[in-house]
């Protein structure tokens, strides 16, 4: 099957190239550096020729609700007019669980991604998934330094790899619109996995927790398990257990053993 992944330059769009690859299909990177403005729609027709699915897992790190709504709205829409014309089948997009909880400005963003989704000529499917391991590196980086100033919040993370393995199941599966949220095996404070990351690298830097404010700072402070989100009536909750290694691996191989007997599968609609 020829695949297109937009966005496929990225931490988890390189991820299901390789996926797609290794199953035996042929990806096609809609990227700018590949020739395709996925803002613009410029290159998109002639990328999708002879293209059966698109998995959209484009990013831009967009704070503000203006940006953020404008980039995947525009994206999405360009994905799906141009999928339409080439005759895709199937269009799958990767979003975020607990958008609609919190007013976030990038949420909204992912919100307006979904609504476009829906809204589209292509059957698809919508995976939620939680923050991803490769989170708590990427929060360091961004605070180069003696002292890391972490935000006190619950994360349920799983490994990109997961992610991006999941996305092409569901690809190659028919549409089912918004799919079982994607998780973690359990939930982590972010403050405890920055700590484990800095050991596992012997770094010696203070760590300041600190709470955000309004109500991002609240959804942070409560479990933000998976299995609140989804259509009403259809299941909402798949985890993941994770076996990567030493506790300050965070982006090691995982492997899916399925939901423990504890968690059940249930149906809400609860966003």
């Amino acid at each position: 099957m020829r695949v297109a992944v937009a966005g496929g330059t990225g931490v988890v769009g390189r991820l299901v190239v390789g996926e797609l690859a290794a199953a035996g299909h042929e990806p096609v990177v809609l990227a700018r550096s590949r020739g395709v403005d996925l803002l613009s729609g410029e290159g998109l027709d002639a990328a999708l020729a002879g293209v059966e699915a698109v998995i959209d897992v484009s990013n831009r790190k967009a704070v503000g609700r203006g940006r953020a709504v404008a980039f995947f709205g525009s994206v999405s829409r360009n994905l799906l007019d141009a999928g339409a014309r080439a005759g895709v089948r199937h269009h799958v997009a990767l979003s975020i669980v607990g958008i609609d909880r919190v007013g976030h400005g990038y949420y909204q963003g992912k919100l307006r991604q979904e609504e476009v989704v829906r809204g589209g000529r292509v059957p698809w499917t919508v995976l939620r998934a939680t923050q991803f391991h490769e989170f708590v590196p990427q929060t360091l980086q961004q605070m180069p330094g003696p002292v890391a100033v972490v935000p006190r919040m619950n994360i349920q993370p799983v490994a990109a790899r997961e992610v991006a393995r999941h996305l092409v199941e569901l690809t190659l599966a028919p549409p089912r619109g918004m799919a079982p949220e994607l998780a973690g095996p359990r939930v982590e404070l972010l403050v405890d996995l920055v700590r484990r990351l800095l050991h596992a690298r012997h770094e010696r830097r203070l760590v300041v927790p600190v709470r955000l404010p309004g109500a991002v700072g609240a959804h942070g402070g409560r479990r933000p398990a998976a299995g609140r989100g989804g259509a009403p009536g259809q299941p909402v909750v798949r985890r993941v257990a994770r076996r990567c290694g030493h506790p300050g691996s965070m982006t090691g191989p995982c492997h899916r053993t399925g939901p423990p007997p504890s968690l059940t599968t249930r149906s809400t609609a609860d966003g």
